[in-house]
């Protein structure tokens, strides 16, 4: 443990502790702007500072040392605070009103704790040259250079879409090689906008398309709404999150129908688990292992990283785009409406959602809302939160079984398809932990994916009627050859003389024998 000063305060912390977090631990604030714990620790904007030593020092990226006495608070770090904030205030387009995160700003929070009414220094905001009408907008006018989005998308999702030009006071964030943002590898993950502090980068509003299609009397507004949004739509209306209150809210903005997707998340299972059968029955017909995916951003990226990859994806339809055509197929039949006239909104959690209702040709989906989007909609149409009542979902689009419950969860389209599957192929369904081995070993799928640039559902095979989920991944170095395989000295021995990597570590499901699987992608 290292014994250290904070504020007069003795402390006790362990080794190689920051300041930041000796603080925060102990109830001590430290105002940030560009520190994001484990992605972003440079610290860049020196909002962080404290003195110790009678220097100043960011405290994010400071280690504590034994005897250091810490002031967060004195005259020198408050002055240092303010004419770091100003000189960040001098460069930023303030129109707070108007912002995307407007009342929701790391910076617009810190002025105000700061008590920063103008900046003294000479304005010089950096022009905007991003193109209108793309679904992930960027103002260069808004950016403190945190590197956030950089960090993000480079570390974690493997993508390297940003980049920083220029050095200096002429250093700026962009896209990498000066490239257009369509050209680059941006899938429309939205993470770069989830950890934006600030209104630099968003996505594009649709809510005025919206709005006009509910105005218009001769247009059925068809609103169906994805799990993920019932628990995050009150988040920013401040209010408890309750699904019943969700579609009231809805109601209440006119819209004529209002259907949970989850019933199109059923449909969608049941596709998938045909398709699997399907290529099962007909195995030299088909490309293994099958992946299966609802997430727009996940087909992205393989389409633009691994194209190679594509037959091995599943031809079903997300339950969004299926939802959107059986409302104008069948629905429309059922309650004698003309389809053109139906507009049909989703409203998702995910940036990329928007590119696929774009993408499709079918045109079903017109219009895709975020949850940041639906809850600036109810605001703008004056619809009075604490005043909702619960009211359920539309029938019969609103009905749902577990199966579309778990898309929420991580594996639980694959989970929901086996399932599906297995009563398909017997007749009966399986236990309810029938499938607990996949639950148990995603993680890891997960996470050696992840190592190779991959974010995928694991292989799911049929071995003698048991659904059988392998525990890891191998990539061989001419990475021309896809392989999963289990630890077992047999098929070892076997394919040794292909000469690809095969992993040590990995167990046996249970239930699997010796020499029953081996998936080899050529």
């Amino acid at each position: 443990m290292v014994n250290i000063t904070i504020n007069n305060k003795p402390i006790h912390v362990p080794e190689g502790t920051t300041i930041l977090e000796a603080a925060r631990e102990n109830g001590i604030g430290i105002p940030t702007l560009c520190y994001y714990k484990g992605l972003c620790e440079a610290g860049a904007c020196r909002i962080c500072v404290v003195e110790t030593g009678g220097a100043l020092c960011a405290a994010c990226n400071t280690p504590v040392a034994e005897g250091m006495d810490i002031q967060t608070n004195n005259a020198n770090v408050r002055e240092a605070r303010r004419i770091n904030t100003e000189l960040i205030l001098s460069t930023h387009q303030v129109n707070c009103p108007s912002c995307e995160r407007g009342g929701n700003c790391a910076l617009q929070k810190l002025a105000e704790d700061l008590n920063i009414k103008d900046t003294p220094y000479i304005k010089d905001v950096p022009k905007n040259n991003w193109p209108d009408g793309l679904i992930l907008m960027r103002d260069e006018s808004k950016c403190v250079k945190c590197l956030r989005c950089i960090n993000v998308c480079t570390d974690v999702q493997g993508l390297s879409v940003w980049e920083t030009h220029g050095t200096g006071a002429r250093m700026a964030v962009g896209v990498k090689n000066h490239a257009p943002v369509r050209e680059s590898n941006c899938v429309l993950c939205g993470q770069c906008i989830t950890h934006c502090p600030v209104g630099a980068l968003y996505v594009r509003d649709d809510t005025e398309k919206v709005i006009n299609a509910l105005n218009d009397p001769e247009t059925k507004v068809v609103v169906q709404i994805a799990p993920a949004v019932r628990a995050a739509w009150a988040e920013g209306l401040g209010i408890e999150a309750n699904e019943g209150k969700l579609a009231c809210a809805v109601r209440k903005l006119g819209a004529d129908y209002v259907f949970d997707t989850n019933f199109s998340a059923d449909l969608t299972i049941m596709e998938e688990a045909s398709e699997l059968l399907e290529r099962l029955a007909n195995k030299e017909k088909h490309e293994w292992p099958m992946f299966t995916s609802c997430c727009p951003g996940w087909v992205n990226f393989i389409k633009k990283q691994y194209p190679e990859l594509m037959p091995n994806l599943s031809t079903a339809k997300s339950p969004q785009q299926m939802f959107g055509a059986v409302v104008k197929s069948w629905f429309a039949e059922r309650e004698n409406l003309e389809p053109a006239k139906i507009f049909c909104v989703s409203v998702m959690p995910c940036t990329a959602k928007k590119a696929e209702a774009e993408s499709a040709e079918d045109g079903m989906v017109d219009a895709v809302l975020t949850s940041r989007e639906l809850a600036r909609l109810l605001k703008a149409c004056q619809v009075k939160i604490l005043e909702l009542t619960y009211e359920p979902f539309d029938n019969p689009l609103g009905e749902y079984s577990g199966a579309g419950v778990i898309f929420g969860a991580t594996g639980g389209v694959m989970e929901a398809a086996l399932r599906s599957a297995y009563y398909f192929a017997t007749g009966t369904n399986p236990d309810p932990d029938a499938f607990a081995a996949m639950a148990e070993s995603l993680e890891m799928d997960v996470i050696s994916l992840g190592a190779m640039g991959f974010t995928a559902s694991p292989l799911t095979m049929e071995i003698r009627n048991v659904p059988v989920i392998p525990r890891r991944a191998v990539y061989p170095e001419d990475k021309k050859n896809f392989v999963w395989l289990y630890e077992n000295e047999t098929l070892k021995k076997r394919y040794v003389k292909t000469g690809l990597a095969f992993a040590d570590d990995i167990q046996i499901i249970q239930g699997l024998e010796v020499g029953q699987l081996v998936v080899l992608i050529s």
